[in-house]
């Protein structure tokens, strides 16, 4: 047991995995002799050598295509794009080729890859280093996606994506890269893809969130339930595809009203299927409209758009007091 951040538990995570299954070969720009951008994989290249921690061009397509090639040959690649907001020139590869291989073969060939993703913001990078793009890869199936938010749970889910037998894609927080450790044991033991965790219990009101703004949304349901006396339930996804339904409905059944807050744009994003499934599953129960605090469809902003884009402290209470408030 050690105290790790976020960045420490993934390496460590895919130091286990590459100790463990000759299989397992990482590659991306700069992962190897810089250690990536933000050092995740610092030392594994020395560790385990340059024909399994692999420096490649700037060429996220290409990335990607190796990737899927060399998945399907037999091996286990965790391939770096090193910014989401550079993901989408991936796009092809990893959707109709990776995601679709199980299927287009009839499960003959599968893909098992990972897709290390650093995104959110909250960095100051603007535009290209602060995206949230899980609604393009939630829409076209065949990819598993997780969301971490903690050391334990990035440590827990970067095994499991390794191990899986189809592509996964793994939404990295950056902003919590150095922030908040926690004792991780690096026993090699992975968490469950799917199981979303209850953070907090509650009986007033259910917050559903994942990425950064867990820790966000939890400090804000603490000072509610000691300024006002309101008891927040607070649940943290982890995992996008496939999604913990059930954990969701069986809160909101409970407390009859549900914010969502999530840091990609509103129109689409991951909290419109979240609140059209409740609205299904839990319509008797309902006692407000679900709420989503969101990002704006927008583009994000340059600089600023950490303060005033993505859902900060005052529109997350805004969004919990309109739907306590609420009356029919």
């Amino acid at each position: 047991m050690a105290q790790m951040n976020v960045l420490q538990a993934l390496n460590a995570a895919m130091a286990w995995e590459l100790e463990h299954d000759p299989d397992v070969i990482l590659l991306g720009e700069d992962v190897g002799v810089a250690g990536g951008i933000f050092r995740v994989t610092r030392g594994l290249q020395n560790r385990f050598g340059r024909e399994r921690v692999i420096d490649t061009p700037l060429d996220e397509k290409g990335i990607a295509a190796h990737a899927v090639g060399l998945a399907m040959a037999g091996m286990k690649p965790v391939a770096e794009i090193q910014f989401s907001g550079f993901i989408h020139d991936a796009h092809e590869q990893i959707m109709f080729c990776g995601a679709k291989m199980r299927w287009m073969t009839g499960g003959e060939y599968s893909a098992p890859l990972v897709i290390r993703a650093p995104s959110f913001g909250g960095i100051m990078g603007g535009f290209w280093h602060s995206q949230s793009p899980e609604s393009y890869y939630i829409h076209g199936g065949g990819i598993k996606i997780v969301a971490p938010s903690t050391p334990r749970d990035a440590y827990g889910l970067m095994l499991a994506a390794i191990r899986d037998p189809d592509p996964v894609l793994v939404l990295e927080p950056v902003p919590l890269y150095r922030a908040a450790p926690q004792e991780v044991e690096d026993d090699g033991v992975a968490l469950p893809i799917g199981p979303a965790e209850v953070v907090r219990e509650g009986q007033d009101l259910t917050v559903v969130t994942y990425g950064p703004l867990r820790h966000a949304v939890l400090k804000i349901a603490d000072e509610w339930f000691e300024s006002e006396q309101v008891d927040i339930a607070v649940i943290d996804l982890k995992t996008l595809v496939p999604w913990d339904m059930e954990t969701i409905v069986k809160s909101v059944n409970q407390t009859g009203r549900l914010v969502i807050v999530h840091e990609a744009s509103e129109t689409l994003g991951f909290g419109a299927e979240v609140s059209a499934q409740v609205q299904k599953r839990c319509f008797g129960y309902l006692e407000a409209p679900v709420e989503r605090v969101c990002a704006p469809d927008l583009p994000y902003s340059y600089r600023v758009g950490d303060e005033f884009f993505k859902p900060n402290a005052a529109r997350i209470r805004a969004g919990i007091r309109r739907t306590l408030e609420f009356s029919f």
